[in-house]
């Protein structure tokens, strides 16, 4: 009913091999006892056949030892429905475990291809995004922007400075501090400032462009009559976008009190993270 079963390697568990040719071991063994009791039920057969009149003398010896051996025949073959059965859940544990291995390598295949293509989108972005970064940068020459131009550990200085030139290899700035205060020099200074201490104002002609901080946002913005930014709160709600801002700026108490200072929208900027004043 069966054959011989020759099985190779897997890449699976080396258990289930040493199952699998087990069982067809034992299956083998099954065809052959199987096949010796074919051979000793088709002697008696012949000898039926060929004598009937031993028949007659030993009838109940011959019928007990055909049954005996028809019983046996029958327990080798409910034994090799059982092996067989074994077997197919031998394979097809194996077959499972390869196609979950195969399923397994297509899935990491196809994460490694969506990762390969999310990094080469995300440095394709990244590198269009600098790029946009440094045309913008490039584009504010003759425009006048807010600038840090001194920062130490106690605190950040910002000015309003015109953008002479923007060097796109070092990623620097060349501004001028058109007018300098009582302090400094006469002559109008130039700084070297890279992009990060470099805000740039709101288009004065271009209201909708401009953000709008809502009352209670903290801003940096021009202190009236100066070209000096400082910190301050936004003071009321503005109705439309080209209306100066209400503004109380820090450290301004006039009277125990913070006045209300009317600022340009075009004047007044993000606050810049971590800022010291």
């Amino acid at each position: 009913m069966s054959s011989s079963v020759g099985v190779g390697s897997a890449g699976g568990g080396g258990t289930d091999i040493a199952s699998l040719l087990e069982k067809a071991k034992e299956l083998d063994q099954l065809k052959k006892d199987q096949d010796d009791i074919v051979v000793e039920i088709n002697k008696i057969h012949k000898k039926v056949l060929a004598s009937p009149e031993m028949v007659d003398k030993s009838v109940d010896a011959i019928l007990l030892k055909l049954r005996g051996l028809y019983a046996r025949a029958k327990e080798l073959s409910e034994n090799e429905i059982s092996a067989s059965n074994a077997l197919i859940g031998l394979l097809d544990g194996l077959l499972q475990s390869g196609a979950s291995t195969a399923q397994k390598k297509k899935i990491v295949g196809e994460q490694k291809k969506k990762r390969i293509k999310s990094d080469t989108d995300s440095a394709r972005f990244s590198a269009a995004s600098m790029r946009n970064q440094l045309d913008q940068a490039a584009s504010l020459k003759g425009e006048q922007v807010a600038a840090r131009v001194k920062s130490d550990d106690e605190k950040d200085e910002w000015f309003v400075v015109k953008v002479i030139h923007f060097d796109k290899e070092t990623k620097e700035y060349e501004v001028l501090d058109e007018e300098p205060g009582d302090d400094e020099e006469s002559t109008q200074k130039k700084y070297k400032l890279p992009m990060s201490y470099i805000i740039p104002f709101p288009k004065k002609g271009d209201p909708s462009s401009a953000p709008d901080f809502g009352q209670g946002r903290q801003v940096l913005a021009v202190y009236p009559g100066t070209t000096a930014l400082y910190r301050a709160t936004v003071a009321s709600h503005r109705k439309r976008k080209s209306d100066d801002y209400i503004l109380e700026f820090d450290d301004d108490e006039e009277d125990g009190s913070l006045p209300q200072r009317a600022v340009p929208f075009y004047r007044v900027v993000a606050l810049p993270e971590g800022h010291r004043q």
